[in-house]
């Protein structure tokens, strides 16, 4: 025979199957996150190896279209990059403001119950203690007359009516411990969430940077570990993809009926009546704590009565019953300021609005950061992934591009040439210049270089700026030989030109023979 289960019961084990219904929820979507990125690491792998085993075409128009293509794919990575980072800039502010509206509700409405704590525990102490000690003292000054007695035992009475229907009123301070922790938990998660993704917009950013840098001076060692970086980027990009969907899936469950979660989590712990009232808040419903209120304050009311009319008439028999009764009209007086700002504090219109604000940020403005950072992560992982497929060929790129610089020849006219020269000591049957100086010694004792002149005019082999100078300078291969554009100069500087170089062939014309 099946034991009959209880209420209690029952609801626990709903609410134990719900909670392992939505941990599933959020375990297939980070499963499902963590198929995508195996698919991706999978077409990147595939990708690579196709482009590695690939043989490249020597052509030079296949160069040319291969160069463009590097340098547009980069181009279109940067800029998916930097569109993600701007966009995960917005979700990242978005879904801040909306967790930091969400915690200013919630301490309002913390204040809210503390207050309602402390005005109750305030008027309860009033009439259970103070109230009760200056009765104790009235009731031996007016021993001796029963009707004044009656008065205070009538006194007594409303004082318990009031406590009684104190009692009736929700104590918060569990809800207002939950609440802080609540808030305090939200609050040093958020921070560290904020933190974290404004770290990796940094990240994707140099990134970025590092790889433009890295394709502009051709640096192999840059590149590659801009590649590194970028693996790990696409598996962190991968990562918050997975963790943004969780968030957003579980809160707009939560958003889709937020009072029908309220309504189950406080089940147990507050009357149905007391959560519906503060939750839809609408003018045609009464407040649960009317009637206890009325009473409260009908019960005030006839106190004052009674302690006016003790003044007026048992004072001048018994004048050390002045004080005390001076006394009690004081604590009804506060009695009844407490009983207006606890009809305030109980009013639904300053919770429920502290409801809809919290419902406002975390539903409105931290769902949609939410769905930004989700598209942030899957920009982010398609620009890392075009970086990292461009990577092989920027690589073989830069390979071709050195053995076609190992080609070119000591081109004074060429920049790439000159660089080579600077860092790669000339050898001796490939020398490019003769310098010859008058300062270092007679110009006959010079000797000139053993290459082999050509016939062309001694006049096109001249460089200009040192003509000027007073140092000549002699090429061993011709301008014009070698496909380099000549220089270029006015009718004046020409006929100096000429002058200077028919000097120099009769002076140097034994040695240099034409």
């Amino acid at each position: 025979m099946i034991p009959a289960l209880s209420l209690e019961q029952l609801r626990a084990s709903i609410r134990q199957c719900l909670v392992r219904t939505c941990i599933q929820s959020l375990l297939f979507l980070g499963l499902v996150a963590a198929v995508g990125l195996g698919l991706n690491l999978v077409f990147l792998a595939a990708y690579l190896v196709c482009v590695c085993c690939s043989l490249q075409s020597s052509a030079v128009q296949t160069k040319h279209r291969h160069r463009c293509c590097i340098t547009w794919t980069a181009v279109a990575a940067g800029l998916v990059c930097c569109a993600a980072v701007g966009v995960g800039f917005y979700g990242n502010s978005e879904a801040n403001d909306g967790v930091y509206q969400l915690i200013y509700s919630l301490d309002n409405a913390n204040h809210t119950f503390s207050g309602i704590d402390v005005l109750v525990s305030g008027t309860t102490q009033k009439m259970k203690v103070d109230l009760e000690q200056h009765l104790a003292r009235l009731s031996e000054i007016f021993a001796t007359r029963g009707d004044y007695l009656q008065t205070l035992k009538f006194m007594q009475q409303m004082a318990g009516n009031i406590i009684v229907q104190l009692a009736g009123v929700p104590v918060w301070t569990e809800v207002t411990k939950e609440l802080t922790e609540l808030v305090n938990q939200t609050g040093y998660v958020e921070y560290y969430r904020w933190l974290s993704y404004l770290l990796l917009f940094v990240l994707d950013l140099v990134l970025c940077l590092l790889a433009c840098l890295g394709l502009a001076k051709s640096s192999r060692c840059l590149l590659a570990s801009v590649l590194c970086c970028g693996v790990v980027a696409l598996l962190l990009s991968w990562t918050s993809l997975a963790a943004d969907t969780a968030v957003a899936v579980g809160t707009g469950d939560f958003c889709a009926a937020p009072d029908a979660f309220i309504l189950n989590i406080t089940e147990g712990q507050l009357r149905t009546e007391v959560t519906r009232y503060y939750l839809y808040c609408s003018q045609s419903a009464s407040s649960p704590f009317q009637q206890a209120l009325t009473v409260f304050q009908r019960s005030l009311t006839t106190m004052h009565i009674q302690v006016t009319g003790l003044l007026q008439f048992a004072v001048p028999l018994f004048p050390t019953a002045e004080k005390d009764l001076l006394r009690i009209q004081l604590l009804l007086n506060s009695s009844e300021s407490s009983l207006h700002q606890l009809m305030a504090v109980l009013d639904c219109r300053g919770l429920h609005k502290d409801y809809l604000d919290a419902l406002t940020g975390i539903c409105y403005d931290g769902l949609e950061g939410l769905l930004y950072l989700g598209l942030f992560s899957l920009l982010a992982a398609l620009a890392f992934s075009t970086m990292i497929c461009m990577g092989p060929g920027a690589w073989k790129h830069f390979a071709t591009r050195d053995r076609d610089y190992d080609d070119i020849d000591d081109d004074p006219f060429n920049p790439q040439a000159r660089r080579i020269a600077a860092h790669n000591p000339p050898r001796g049957q490939l020398r490019s210049f003769c310098s010859y100086s008058s300062g270092l010694g007679s110009q006959t004792s010079l000797q000139p270089p053993a290459q082999t002149i050509s016939n062309a005019p001694v006049s096109e082999y001249m460089n200009q700026a040192v003509l000027f100078s007073g140092n000549p300078r002699y090429e061993n291969v011709p301008l014009i030989g070698r496909g380099s554009p000549p220089p270029t100069y006015s009718p004046s500087m020409r006929a100096t030109y000429l002058s200077v170089a028919d000097e120099h062939l009769r002076h140097y014309g034994n040695e240099f023979p034409a």
